[in-house]
């Protein structure tokens, strides 16, 4: 709990020519800006292969890494491709279009590992096969599983063939013999994937900046895990979830959340001594080094929905594994684990209890500090004024308007009410919510990049309750201006709060 500040970025909304920020150039620029803005943490969404609807809260595996987010450029540099195959469509440096550049960047990792395969020396290849060996626990499930929806045009695997969908031995081994070019491109797509992803947490390492990983709570229904591990998760004989994950009417929707992942069966998990959560945890911390614990109520308590049902307003509360989970994950991985708990929504005493116990941090959106003022205001525990050391403060979070968007939305009496409390006249609202979070007792601070630079709600990565049109937010090369990163780092020098040291 070093106190220190940082940002909120995913790396698909970084700057970069080819439709969707990546692990390359703009990443590593990315990390000196932060450093230069006097920022300890990078914090990032979930980093595994997106599926339905590009949210990488719905990833195919909880434990690969995305390919669209593998640079070109890196790529280039490496030796696997020619300047050639960076000849792209006319992606625009706004929005992502993930359609467009899938099928892309599909086509330029293909060209990719032929490079390699036709190009590597021995210390590669040998880099390739210690990779494997070190990831023997998840990678062949993983490769497996890709190539299959590859070749089934991304149908999900309740739709392949019955006998591939349950997992038939025979069945796998032959088809996995008949492509086995196809599976053992993939283990090589998640090589790439890594590496570049290990030099640019070594270059944050060296310029003082922590990464902050995010692991949601749930895995999607068409995911390798689901898929391979059919008897961790309350599914029909046909694969089918009997009931599903969300939440019920919130600040957000007025008919709760329907995410539609799939509900573990914690009884089998605790038989196996959680040893999923184990191997997960493991992985991510090797590549982050905070881990924001998405959904943590779930932990105590969980909304089950029935399947069948259409919205989340007919589900039920059911008790979650609460300590004995991190009992296990204290017991494998260290009693001091780095994790941040995202304790927003319906929070429950024995949610609390839970987080305190475990002596964990957990979150307060200052956006939600004024979203309904009344006669408690000041005992919101959103306020700065009620916050505690064990806290990581944001302005908003990804799911968040941005604070320029949700300040033009605010009526004359929040706004006078934020004006009073914040101590502005309401210029440049989003540097007077960021200075409030600097200001905060809360070890952590952390706001979307999108505050830094004051964006409308035009730039709001994320809308809960709507389908269509989240997760493409991109900032544009010019945003990183050495202008905002000396008043961040003024700011943050002012309030006592420096990057973390790394060790010499």
């Amino acid at each position: 709990m070093h106190r220190t500040s940082g940002i909120l970025l995913h790396p698909t909304s970084l700057p970069g020519p080819f439709g969707i920020g990546d692990l390359g150039p703009a990443a590593h620029r990315f990390v000196d800006y932060l450093a230069d803005a006097g920022q300890g943490l990078w914090q990032v969404l979930p980093l595994g292969p997106t599926g339905y609807r590009d949210s990488p809260y719905q990833c195919t595996s909880a434990l690969a890494g995305n390919p669209l987010l593998i640079s070109p450029d890196l790529l280039l540099a490496a030796g696997w491709l020619d300047p050639a195959d960076l000849e792209h469509p006319p992606f625009t440096a706004g929005p992502v279009d993930f359609g467009l550049v899938n099928a892309w960047k599909c086509d330029l990792l293909e060209r990719a590992c032929q490079g390699f395969l036709a190009r590597a020396d021995q210390g590669q290849w040998d880099a390739f096969d210690r990779f494997q060996a070190e990831h023997q626990d998840w990678l062949p499930d993983y490769a497996l599983y890709a190539a299959l929806k590859t070749e089934h045009r991304t149908r999900p695997w309740t739709d392949w063939p019955e006998p591939l969908a349950r997992r038939d031995a025979a069945a796998l081994d032959a088809w996995a013999a008949e492509y086995a070019t196809q599976v053992e491109r993939q283990r090589l797509i998640q090589f790439l994937f890594f590496g570049q992803w290990s030099a640019l947490h070594e270059h944050a390492r060296a310029r003082g900046i922590r990464l902050v990983g995010d692991m949601p709570i749930f895995v999607a229904h068409d995911s390798a895990e689901v898929w391979a591990h059919r008897d961790w998760f309350r599914l029909e004989p046909n694969g089918q979830p009997t009931v599903i994950a969300g939440v019920p009417p919130d600040y957000f929707s007025p008919t709760g959340q329907r995410w539609g992942n799939p509900l573990y069966d914690w009884d089998a998990l605790a038989a196996d001594g959680y040893g999923f959560w184990v191997q997960r945890l493991r992985r991510l911390l090797q590549v982050t080094d905070l881990v924001r614990v998405d959904h943590f109520r779930g932990f105590a308590g969980f909304w089950e929905i029935p399947a069948h049902e259409e919205t989340a307003v007919n589900g039920h509360w059911v008790t979650g594994p609460g300590q004995r989970l991190f009992d296990a994950l204290r017991a494998a991985l260290g009693s001091n684990l780095p994790l941040i708990a995202e304790d927003l929504g319906v929070i429950t005493p024995d949610v609390e209890a839970l987080r305190d116990g475990l002596e964990l941090p957990g979150m307060a959106i200052l956006q939600f500090a004024f979203d309904d003022p009344c006669e408690h205001f000041g005992h919101c525990a959103f306020l700065p004024h009620n916050h505690q050391r064990r806290l990581v403060v944001y302005t908003g979070s990804h799911d968040n308007n941005t604070i320029t968007g949700w300040w033009s939305e605010q009526d004359a009496d929040t706004r006078a009410l934020v004006c009073r409390y914040l101590n502005t006249h309401g210029e440049h609202i989003h540097w007077a919510f960021i200075r409030a979070a600097l200001s905060s007792v809360a070890a952590l601070a952390l706001f979307p990049m999108q505050d830094v630079l004051g964006s409308g709600a035009e730039a709001t990565m994320n809308r809960p309750g709507t389908a269509d049109g989240n997760w493409t937010w991109r900032m544009r090369d010019d945003d990183l201006d050495p202008d905002s990163a000396e008043r961040l780092r003024d700011l943050s020098r002012l309030f006592g709060r420096s990057p973390h040291v790394p060790p010499t």
